[in-house]
């Protein structure tokens, strides 16, 4: 990696202009900063359309607008954040702004001012401009775009994004003079919320998020369709990750982690969360994210993961599968009972049906199943009632899924977990049964045994449609997809 000429990076366009004239940049003489300022190309791009979303966001906009009439709504993206020393993490803008906008770019910043005759508002993009060959911030800063590439000017945003634009830089001042009430998305932009620190409250902020998060619960045309590609996409990467199980075997569970993750950023923009590949006994783990582990023959690997599109719509798929391409018997058994679990889950995914319906018809058939085999005393009613199935199901049976893979968090329970579905609604269906190792209640050929499926669930206006079952489930239907693909 290159090292930059700045012993450190200024702070403002200004602070590297005082900087160079102080000789603090070594090796740059004045002629040599004359030099850089001058011979460079008009490179303004003048025949850019707006992004396929920009009717969508400014839908979005208008719903927000309505909520809060009269007062100025602000909206970050977020900054970068350091990883170590003098690296920072890849950005990723917060869902509510990207949501808003279809931007994604650090640092940027949309305000909604209340219109002056009260109705409605007029929204500023605020970001930062094309980095100033002038000053030369362009090659000394290191976010100067000789350093992390071009950025688009504020023009080409305006008319990338339809909102007029502004330089971020001036924002904070502009908020800081700023009169009437204010709300503001938090925990993205410390400089913005210090900017407003005697303008707004955490509750009335709270009451901005929570609306954002609701206001995500259905998902519109253009939503499902990048929810569609991102399953698309994850199906494919869990094609890939068949194909070299005999390498994964050679090395570890990373060798599946990165083949994935080549898939995610060939296709998409990343990984929607961390890849859980977790082979064998470590599938009990419902997060295993260290992917550290062996890959060997006659385990099962339970594959939890998903590819985030390029405009930040991630799916969330579990496949679980016998690394050798066959299940044993007591695999299948389990297997199985997880599959008739979630067959009910899905079955119970409609219109007007109450969100926990899907999580109770699963829980049922997987008590039912415990009941059967001798691991709990019925009847399966008792069972329920007090919960005891969950020693080895463990968790929900599934979440609303969109930009983020636990999407709508912070709605509020009476409008999600306890509300009622509806069309355009996206939500996982993911039952599972975890024996743990050490488990000296089950008999011993159960220990070490972790299964779940997961796919991903679109409410329809007259049921639902399983966006990712071009993956097969069923356990012959794994066998065969397998063999298949391994030729």
């Amino acid at each position: 990696m290159a090292d930059e000429l700045t012993p450190e990076t200024p702070e403002s366009d200004e602070e590297a202009m005082q900087q160079r004239k102080n000789g603090l940049y070594p090796g740059v003489s004045d002629e040599l900063a004359e030099n850089m300022k001058a011979g460079w190309a008009d490179t303004e791009l003048r025949d850019l359309q707006p992004v396929a979303q920009a009717a969508h966001t400014a839908a979005r906009r208008a719903a927000l607008s309505a909520r809060f009439p009269g007062e100025r709504l602000v909206v970050p993206a977020g900054n970068l954040k350091t990883r170590a020393n003098d690296t920072e993490y890849s950005f990723r803008a917060a869902t509510e702004y990207a949501y808003l906008t279809g931007n994604q770019t650090e640092d940027g910043v949309l305000v909604l001012e209340p219109k002056a005759d009260g109705e409605g508002h007029e929204a500023t993009l605020y970001l930062l401009p094309r980095s100033d060959r002038e000053n030369g911030e362009f090659w000394l800063s290191g976010q100067g775009e000789l350093w992390v590439g071009r950025r688009h000017s504020l023009s080409e945003a305006a008319t990338l994004y339809g909102i007029p634009t502004d330089d971020v830089r001036e924002l904070a001042g502009k908020l800081r003079d700023a009169t009437g009430p204010v709300r503001v998305v938090r925990g993205y932009d410390a400089g913005i919320e210090k900017a407003l620190t005697d303008k707004v409250t955490a509750e009335r902020d709270e009451e901005l998020r929570v609306f954002l998060s609701e206001a995500r619960l259905v998902k519109d045309d253009f939503e499902i369709a990048e929810l569609e590609k991102a399953c698309a996409s994850t199906a494919r990467g869990f094609e890939d990750v068949v194909k070299v199980l005999d390498k994964a075997e050679a090395t570890s569970e990373r060798y599946i982690e990165g083949t994935f993750f080549l898939r995610a950023r060939v296709e998409g923009n990343d990984v929607g969360y961390g890849s859980i590949c977790a082979a064998g006994p470590h599938a009990c783990t419902l997060h295993w994210v260290r992917n550290d582990g062996p890959v060997r023959p006659g385990d099962l690997l339970l594959l939890d993961a998903g590819v985030e599109t390029t405009e930040l719509y991630t799916a969330d798929v579990t496949r679980t599968l016998p690394i050798s391409g066959t299940f044993t018997d007591i695999q299948r058994k389990i297997y199985d009972a997880v599959y008739e679990a979630q067959e009910a889950g899905i079955a119970a995914v409609k219109p007007g049906a109450a969100f926990r319906d899907f999580h109770d018809a699963a829980q049922r058939v997987l008590a039912e199943k415990l009941v059967e085999w001798g691991l709990l005393e019925g009847p399966v009613e008792r069972v329920l009632e007090l919960g005891l199935q969950r020693r080895w199901t463990l968790h929900g049976t599934g979440h609303m899924l969109g930009m983020d893979v636990h999407d709508c968090a912070a709605a509020r329970t009476e409008a999600y977990v306890a509300g009622t579905l509806e069309p355009g609604m996206c939500l996982t269906v993911e039952p599972g049964l975890y024996f743990q190792t050490d488990d000296l209640t089950v008999p011993e050929e159960y220990r070490g045994i972790g299964v779940r499926i997961e796919d991903d669930i679109l409410v329809t206006e007259d049921g639902n449609r399983n966006l990712s079952d071009s993956l097969p489930r069923t356990s012959t239907e794994v066998e065969a997809w397998m063999a298949g693909l391994k030729g």
